[in-house]
């Protein structure tokens, strides 16, 4: 499993042989763009090189040595997880802690911090995981099979994900939600 500063790194290297431009080239471009707030900049880059929205928001956060990627080693790289599990929250960390102890034995993923969610990934991202309210995390899966499941909820198209999962505490990570998962995983790699 990757760190959050590797998987910044990883996202940053993909960029960079994307778009050909190292992120010191980046900074000098946006800076020459006149682009000075976050949401100009990132539609800049979307525009400018063809990035997707993910990319084109990692770009412009560390282009701008912000942290909203992922904390980089200058930052001082607390878990970017205590900030998502915080507060009325907190508890909902072992439901996390469950999710990736279940998926790790399947193999290489990474893990990506977001603001209040993490994307779990491989060559696309499979699922994702995060506080849903106060009493419950959400399990969001990326699958295109039909999957017949009470429990795990069809979502309208368009969305992030295709199914999820409600989970208020880490027993109701069961076989039935882990066999569409790992078909999820294995789905994306």
């Amino acid at each position: 499993m990757s760190s959050p500063e590797q998987a910044l790194a990883s996202q940053l290297r993909n960029i960079e042989a994307k778009t050909g431009h190292d992120l010191a080239a980046h900074r000098a471009a946006i800076a020459v763009s006149g682009k000075q707030k976050h949401g100009e900049v990132r539609a800049w880059l979307m525009e400018t090189y063809g990035l997707g929205y993910g990319d084109a928001n990692t770009l412009a956060h560390a282009a701008a040595g912000s942290k909203g990627a992922a904390p980089s080693s200058e930052q001082g790289a607390a878990d970017p997880l205590d900030d998502i599990y915080t507060g009325k929250k907190a508890h909902l960390r072992p439901i996390h802690d469950a999710v990736l102890s279940a998926i790790q034995p399947w193999g290489d993923f990474e893990v990506a911090p977001k603001k209040g969610y993490v994307a779990l990934r491989r060559k696309k991202q499979f699922a994702m995981l995060g506080p849903k309210t106060a009493t419950r995390a959400e399990l969001g899966i990326n699958l295109k099979d039909d999957v017949a499941s009470e429990r795990v909820v069809a979502q309208k198209p368009g969305g992030m994900c295709q199914y999820v999962v409600a989970l208020a505490t880490p027993d109701e990570l069961d076989n039935e939600v882990l066999s569409v998962l790992r078909r999820a995983y294995d789905a994306a790699g």
